[in-house]
């Protein structure tokens, strides 16, 4: 269903940060405590303002946290009626057996240098529940939708060679910016923008139906029968229909497709630091901030210390390799990066217990460097952080 062969013609761009997403590490209280970086005549606690370390960004406008708030729904079926979806037969549809949830949204194609991108309208308030927790999660992807800009399935990003930032041509129609990139598990779903684009763009209203219940049990033969003839229905479940010695082993964890959200390299080490915090729901960005303003300045003394730590938030090479993260989607951890080093930072904090506030976070910090000196420095950098950008 809604296959697309072509190969997209790639404009001028800019680079993408992803945040990684799933399951942690345990932490370990074997790093040796670490002196961070120091400059000349700089005191930490002077918190420069991030937003002017990079003159042309701007701050992000954060949609909001996911976490506890949002309960996914992730969708069984996916179906393209030849029309829009009548009240009636959403009904019926909702009325199925094992049906628990069903919404309906726009679609349409949008062409790029002549390659067709199949791409769903929706209301990210609404829609938010039917994509995988990392996804629901993250601000950055919603906040895309709200700006008028493109969120580009994770499938999509790789096979296209779409980069994150940068600006396309629709044939015929206005430039998108390629926001972000997520795992959507919406088989032949090149992306989603928002709905009032979605109709700008001229796509068909309410053909595109989502039904969600049990894995496995809706029926496929119902949803057809409701849907009627041209109707194209792929079950998102199929793994769950299978014969149970069919079914391949334990899908292995971190798996790139599964934990991976990417939303653009940021302009500014502000955004950086927002847009990595919220891989770990419940971490302040300006802890990150603190962090960062303590080791090396924001990236402007990235070592190696007289202890071995490298890059912009000092990590032991040790440690990096457990807790680094490919930021930027550009196939490599590079702990000399801020676009891997500052979520691989959210990364190792949030595994130990930085999310959960309090002494928990105190103890997380006391994790990355073994002192209590350290916390309580950081901690003050956070709250003057907290004060400023208020």
């Amino acid at each position: 269903m809604l296959m697309v062969i072509a190969v997209v013609v790639v404009t001028a761009a800019a680079g993408g940060i992803a945040v990684i997403l799933g399951d942690d590490l345990v932490g370990t209280a074997q790093e040796p405590v670490r002196k961070p970086q120091r400059q000349p005549q700089r005191q930490p606690s002077a918190a420069p303002r991030l937003d002017q370390l990079v003159p042309t960004a701007e701050p992000v406008k954060d949609f909001g946290e996911g976490g506890p708030g949002v309960t996914p729904t992730p969708p069984r079926v996916l179906a393209i009626a030849r029309s829009t979806l009548p009240k009636q037969t959403r009904f019926k549809l909702g009325a199925l057996k094992h049906v628990q949830k069903v919404v309906t949204v726009d679609a349409g194609a949008v062409k790029v240098s002549g390659t067709a991108l199949n791409l769903l309208a929706v209301d990210p308030a609404d829609f938010r529940s039917w994509t995988p927790q990392p996804v629901a999660d993250q601000p950055a992807v919603w906040s895309a939708l709200v700006r008028g800009e493109l969120v580009a399935d994770a499938s999509a990003t790789r096979k296209f060679g779409m980069i994150l930032g940068a600006m396309y041509q629709v044939d015929g129609g206005p430039r998108l910016r390629v926001a972000a990139s997520a795992p959507l598990g919406l088989k032949g779903v090149d992306g989603l923008v928002g709905a009032d684009l979605g109709k700008s763009l001229g796509f068909a209203p309410g053909v595109a139906v989502l039904l969600h219940g049990k894995p496995g049990k809706i029926s496929e033969s119902g949803v057809r029968k409701l849907l009627g003839k041209g109707a194209q229905v792929v079950m998102l479940d199929a793994a769950a229909r299978a014969p149970k010695q069919a079914q391949p082993n334990q899908t292995q964890p971190n798996q790139p497709d599964q934990q991976t959200v990417n939303v653009g390299r940021p302009g500014s080490y502000l955004e950086l630091y927002k847009a990595s915090a919220t891989r770990c729901p419940g971490l302040s960005w300006t802890v990150l901030a603190a962090i960062g303003q303590v080791e090396s300045g924001h990236g402007r003394n990235n070592g190696p210390s007289s202890a071995g730590a490298l890059g912009p938030m000092q990590f032991m090479p040790a440690t990096w390799k457990h807790y680094g993260v490919d930021g930027d989607g550009d196939g490599k951890s590079d702990i000399w990066s801020p676009y891997d080093a500052v979520p691989g930072a959210a990364n190792y904090l949030c595994a130990n217990g930085a999310g959960k506030g309090g002494q928990k976070l105190r103890k997380a910090i006391w994790f990355y460097n073994h002192s209590w000196e350290y916390v309580n420095k950081v901690m003050g950098i956070a709250e003057a952080y907290a004060r400023t950008y208020a």
